[in-house]
């Protein structure tokens, strides 16, 4: 599958540019991108649920759980 992925992006990126409809090798060539990673890019889920609900986040450089207040954050900045 690695030395075929080039192929693989290659219709899918196709298809997508002529409005077809792939499902399935979309949503396998997102399953296989995720796969094969060792970091997700989780922390934008984990920074929306901490904003939403104050769910808390990991960060990857300390241990712990956290939390940011995001609208004081925000108003801070403006």
């Amino acid at each position: 599958m690695v030395q075929r992925q080039a192929a693989w992006r290659r219709v899918v990126g196709l298809a997508i540019s002529a409005g077809i409809s792939t499902p399935g090798m979309c949503a396998s060539l997102a399953y296989f991108d995720t796969y094969r990673r060792a970091r997700l890019p989780a922390n934008l889920v984990q920074a929306q649920r901490d904003l939403f609900g104050a769910h808390t986040y990991e960060r990857t450089d300390r241990p712990g759980a956290y939390h940011t207040e995001w609208t004081k954050l925000a108003r801070k900045g403006n």
